[in-house]
Parts: structure tokens; C-alpha cells; sequence
């Protein structure tokens, strides 16, 4: 399958890479279905095979240092242990540590990683419905900041998630958009059936990052809907129990 901005491994692809985060040296994938050895529980335990682990390896990413945390679509910040492992409940994880993959388990929500190339820090993301009302994006910025990077530097990446084809949402999620960004919302909805409207994540999510101070420029999204390619991606709106990783560490 060929997506502008993605480099694929493997036919059919076990994983992507971005080509801007894959040109700057940057170790990172993203992985679909076709991936080994990923399962709804290594969000809570890591118990990735060894078949993935060798894949890992392959894509310069040391399993055995991955960190990760228990994801609750919010917008708390937690930092990867030294030695990696898990890192508690949050949906934004940041390291210094060289070597210390970051995961984020997603099935539809966006995964977003933000690096800046100038400095030794690294920030990963789980943005859903949920935690783009709450402003992860922002706190992964802010984090990031925090550590030393600058927002105008920063590069970032928006994995494979669900599209504005296919994210039906109803009157609560919409009352929750506009309570917390006002008329604004209005133009990340298009109108659906009576009561609802298709959500737009990924361009509300661009916005948000640039209003950050992310320049549009550094933000690349491959706009890939895990919803319309089930034969490559997990959807948790198409009912799939399985969950994409994207994975990036420091070099």
C-alpha cells in the first residue's frame, strides 16, 4: 500500500515509518495488523513475542527498555523510567534517555509523537475524543517544552486514526467540543444524521498543536483512517479488539 508521507516495511506492511521523523534519524514505527505479536493486553503488561521484538530490534528500538503507560484519555503527563517499563496512568509519556522507546496503543485515536532534533527529549501522545477536549496535545507540547525543547522546533507526527469519513459522534461529545473551544468547534464538524455530526480529530488536533506554537510545516499526518482500511489497521469502531503501536526513542 502506498501513503504519501509513509515508508512501508513488508508486504503486506507489518509497519510505517514517517518520512521526515525517518530522514532526520529519528528510530520510530507505527505498526498495522499485520505487525507480530501485539495484543490488547501489552497496554497493560508489554508482553510483546519475540517475533516483535526482533522486529523492534530491526527498526533500531530496544524492547526490552519500552516504555509505556496505562492510557485513560486524558491529558496527564508521566516520564519513562530510566531503565524503561511502566510509567502509570497518563496519556502523554516524555524521556531524556537515549535508547528508551516510548509506546502509545491506539485503535482509532491518534497517536502523536513530537520530537525536537536540537535537543535530548522526546514526548509521545494518545489523543482521543476525549483528550483533545482535555488539551493532551498541548500538555505533550508543554512537556516537551518543559524539557528543554522549542515548539517552533519541534517535529511531529500523527499515526494511522480514525478520519472525518467515519467518526460519527453525538449531542454529548459536540456540547463537549464546544464548551471547550468555543465556535471554533464548528468547523472540525460536518453534519451527519439529525443529533450528529462527523468529527474531524485530525484537523482540530493540527490547529490545536499550531496554536501551540508547532509550526504546520513540522506537523505531518499521513491522514490514514483506521476505519477504512481494516484489511491493513485495528478500528475499534469496526469492532477489532487489537491495537496499533507507534513506537519512537532517542538516539
Amino acid at each position: 500500500m502506498n501513503v504519501p508521507g509513509l515508508i512501508a516495511e513488508g508486504s503486506p506492511p507489518r509497519y510505517f515509518r514517517f518520512a521526515g521523523l525517518a530522514a532526520l534519524g529519528l528510530p520510530h514505527l507505527t505498526t498495522t495488523r499485520h505487525f507480530p505479536g501485539v495484543t490488547p493486553s501489552a497496554q497493560r503488561s508489554g508482553p510483546f513475542d519475540e517475533q516483535a521484538r526482533e522486529t523492534l530490534a530491526g527498526a533500531g528500538l530496544d524492547f526490552s527498555r519500552l516504555s509505556y503507560v496505562r492510557q485513560v484519555h486524558g491529558a496527564d503527563v508521566a516520564t519513562a523510567p530510566a531503565g524503561g517499563g511502566f510509567a502509570g496512568d497518563a496519556d502523554v509519556l516524555t524521556t531524556t534517555e537515549r535508547g528508551v522507546p516510548l509506546a502509545i496503543f491506539a485503535a482509532d485515536c491518534l497517536p502523536i509523537v513530537l520530537w525536537d532534533p536540537d535537543v535530548t527529549a522526546l514526548a509521545a501522545a494518545h489523543v482521543g475524543w476525549r483528550g483533545t477536549v482535555a488539551g493532551a496535545q498541548r500538555a505533550a507540547v508543554e512537556a516537551l517544552a518543559a524539557l528543554g525543547g522549542r515548539p517552533v522546533r519541534m517535529r511531529v507526527v500523527i499515526g494511522p486514526s480514525i478520519g472525518p469519513c467515519c467518526y460519527e459522534v453525538d449531542g454529548p461529545v459536540i456540547a463537549d467540543f464546544t464548551a471547550a473551544y468555543g465556535a471554533r468547534a464548528a468547523a472540525w464538524m460536518q453534519p451527519a444524521r439529525p443529533g450528529h455530526v462527523m468529527l474531524d480529530l485530525w484537523t482540530a488536533n493540527e490547529a490545536l498543536l499550531q496554536d501551540a506554537g508547532v509550526r504546520s510545516s513540522h506537523i505531518e499526518n499521513p491522514r490514514l483512517c483506521t476505519a477504512c482500511h481494516t484489511d491493513l489497521l485495528y478500528s475499534y469502531r469496526m469492532g477489532h479488539r487489537g491495537r496499533l503501536v507507534t513506537v519512537a526513542a532517542l538516539v
